[in-house]
Formats: C-alpha cells, structure tokens, sequence
C-alpha cells in the first residue's frame, strides 16, 4: 500500500487575475532591476537616491513575485503587507515628487506616482491587495 500525503497543498494564488498580476510584477522586476542597475552603476552620483529607491521598488516587485508564486496563506499574508508597504512607497516617493521635484534629479519608478511607468506602480499594489483580499475572503467562506 502506498502512503497519501494528506498536506493540504498551498492554494494557488496565480489562478485567474493572479497570473496577470504575476506577469506585471515580473515585468515591473525586469524594468526596475536593470534600469537602476544601470543607473546605479554608470551615474549614482548624479541621483543616488533616486536610483536607491527604484533599486528598492524592483527588489520589492521580486518579493510580491515570489510570494504570489509560491502561494498558501501565508504567502498571501506577506504579500498583503508588501503591497500594501509598496502602495505606501508609491504614495510618498509620489507627493515627494510632485511637492519638491528638485529632490529628485532623475525620476524614480515611483515618481510622479509610476507616470513614467504608465501609473502601473500605484495600480498594480491597488489591483493586487484587491485581489489578495477577495481571495482570502472566498478561502474563508
């Protein structure tokens, strides 16, 4: 006789709307990573912390990446507060932006609230915590 394992499996959070948050946050990584690696690397000291900052927006992407990925509650958790940390990164580095633009030689992914980004940095965090709620909501029910 062979032993079932009997371990619920972590719910999927990449079914339906997931997999194209999983998409954009991948995208979002692969835009931020190299764009202030580049930066970082050829020009930090034109803008070091705006190129700080987009260095910290793509590890935080990775992060939202992994956990939606990987799936379970907790993954659902921790990507429940890193969106909701990254919403808030968005909102301030945004206001910074638009309040005193010349704290920022050069843009962030955050600036302007993702506008150079086509406003993805301040609706994917939106779109996701929507989305990680009313998961958890149908898991509850």
């Amino acid at each position: 006789m062979t032993a079932v394992d009997e371990r619920p499996k972590p719910q999927r959070l990449t079914s339906g709307p997931g997999t194209l948050l999983v998409w954009f946050y991948g995208v979002m990584v692969v835009g931020a990573v190299s764009r202030s690696a580049y930066q970082i690397a050829t020009e930090f000291d034109r803008a070091p912390l705006a190129y700080s900052l987009s260095a910290v927006a793509g590890v935080v992407y990775a992060f939202i990446t992994y956990t939606l990925v990987r799936g379970g509650e907790t993954a659902r958790r921790v990507a429940q507060v890193c969106c909701a940390a990254e919403l808030a990164g968005v909102l301030i580095v945004g206001t910074w932006t638009v309040v005193d633009s010349s704290a920022f030689p050069d843009a962030t992914v955050w600036s302007d609230y993702g506008m150079g980004y086509v406003f993805i940095p301040v609706l994917l965090p939106l779109s996701a915590l929507y989305w990680l709620r009313k998961g958890a909501q149908q898991g509850a029910a």
